[in-house]
């Protein structure tokens, strides 16, 4: 739904008393603006202004009104809000005084990563799959040690209520249009993933972001709490977001990743592409896998990549190739991401990544399908490896000018000091493990 007489029509025949306009900060984070009803309109012709000097990544106070004009297409009734409450949802994007488009803006960085893409003769598509743990408060509503949900496995079906609650959620998904194609429990007892249509990547952007709010929403009303941490507990497996993602001719619509003619299935473009990223893939590390923890789920032995390399089956490499029902899905399978990560700018990375891929005609190595952590030391000292601090994925970054490229100086300089700033942080703090390990001893 994009037309304005439209959209106030069905705002007015549901009796919506609000609108909350979204956005997300550099770092992911949904901030939101709600105005009453009778106000759409005009912010629908004219948008609404805010303060944008506190807004994480934004702008410096000297520089801080931002204007926001909402995407007609993302309109939709939050169903969990009805009466007097009853409130509507359209997603942002945010422009300077002047009009132009906010460079600070994650959501402007990707339309500018999709449209060199479109000057190239593509379209760039994504399907990300989200893992999240559901947890029980301890009686005083805290949630550490975590508590897992369930004690079931991959793929089990749960005696308890986990299964309705993931239907639940898929109900309430599909009134903002995203439509749900499997759901089930995965490895760890307490974690699950819900998978969704693979779209263009702006759509699945949004959708994403959508997603993850609306889970800790459903998660809390049934007294749980929903989480995509990277990492929760030793031992287990992390929340990865892997991403299938492919290339479409902007003109025909076909598949350009397909060659069947190609053992791997795969195109000359598609092989430029899975080089680029694996080119870039420690300096995009960063963006793909943001917060300190996600560096303790990219370790050996939970089907989480460390090696920068691809194959066709293998899992334990970075890209994997799934096996194609056609030619039409056809895909590349990113493994490195996770759900903690700002999915605009994930997505403009990883497509600027493949990009320079295909103008530069690189030339991709040799699958490796044998299983990657159970090589000999020559042969893994062969293979590039991904970043094993936040911190050094940082270095990476500030090494890759594509990358920051991609990003713009002005949002890359913000992750950046954002993310040192959480490193710092985090060296300064007394871990419960030295506690454990060093106080008896020394």
């Amino acid at each position: 739904m994009s037309d304005p007489s439209e959209i106030l029509a069905r705002v007015e025949q549901s009796h919506i008393k609000y609108i909350d306009l979204q956005f997300t900060d550099v770092v992911g984070m949904v901030k939101n603006v709600t105005i009453p009803a009778q106000e759409l309109s005009d912010a629908i012709t004219n948008g609404i202004w805010f303060d944008g000097s506190s807004i994480e990544g934004f702008a410096r106070v000297a520089e801080s009104d931002m204007h926001l004009r909402p995407d007609l297409s993302t309109f939709a009734i939050l169903p969990w809000l009805s009466g007097d409450d009853a409130t509507a949802r359209m997603i942002c994007d945010v422009f300077t005084p002047d009009g132009q488009p906010f460079v600070g803006d994650p959501r402007a960085v990707l339309q500018r990563a999709v449209e060199q893409a479109k000057e190239m003769g593509f379209v760039y598509n994504t399907g990300p799959e989200l893992e999240f743990f559901l947890l029980k408060p301890h009686p005083d509503g805290s949630l550490i040690p975590p508590i897992p949900h369930d004690s079931a496995s991959y793929f089990d079906a749960p005696a308890d209520m986990a299964a309705g609650l993931r239907r639940q959620m898929t109900a309430t998904l599909s009134a903002f249009g995203i439509q749900v194609e499997a759901m089930h429990h995965e490895v760890a007892t307490g974690q699950h993933e819900i998978d969704f249509r693979y779209s263009d990547a702006l759509t699945t952007a949004d959708n994403a972001v959508t997603f993850r709010f609306v889970l800790k929403i459903i998660a809390q009303q049934n007294n749980l709490y929903g989480t995509f941490m990277p990492k929760l507990m030793r031992g287990m497996a992390g929340n990865g977001m892997h991403v299938h993602q492919s290339l479409n001719f902007a003109a025909t619509g076909k598949n350009a990743f397909a060659d069947p003619g190609d053992e791997h299935g795969l195109s000359k473009i598609a092989k430029q592409f899975i080089a680029g990223q694996l080119a870039h893939a420690r300096g995009m590390c960063a963006v793909l896998a943001p917060l300190v923890n996600s560096y303790k789920r990219l370790v050996a032995g939970y089907e989480a990549p460390v090696f920068i390399s691809w194959a066709r089956i293998n899992r334990s490499a970075l890209i994997r190739v799934p096996r194609a029902s056609g030619l039409e899905s056809t895909r590349l399978e990113l493994r490195c991401p996770d759900p903690s990560c700002n999915p605009y700018l994930a997505f403009a990375v990883m497509l600027a990544a493949g990009l320079d891929g295909i103008r530069r005609e690189l030339t991709v190595p040799e699958a490796t399908e044998e299983n990657l952590y159970l090589l000999d030391s020559q042969r893994r000292s062969e293979l590039q490896v991904l970043p094993e601090s936040l911190n050094r994925a940082l270095d990476a970054l500030e090494e890759d000018e594509v990358i920051q490229a991609a990003l713009g100086p002005h949002v890359c300089d913000r992750f950046v000091s954002a993310k040192r700033l959480e490193w710092q942080d985090y060296r300064l703090e007394v871990s419960a493990w030295e506690l454990g390990k060093y106080l008896s001893n020394y």
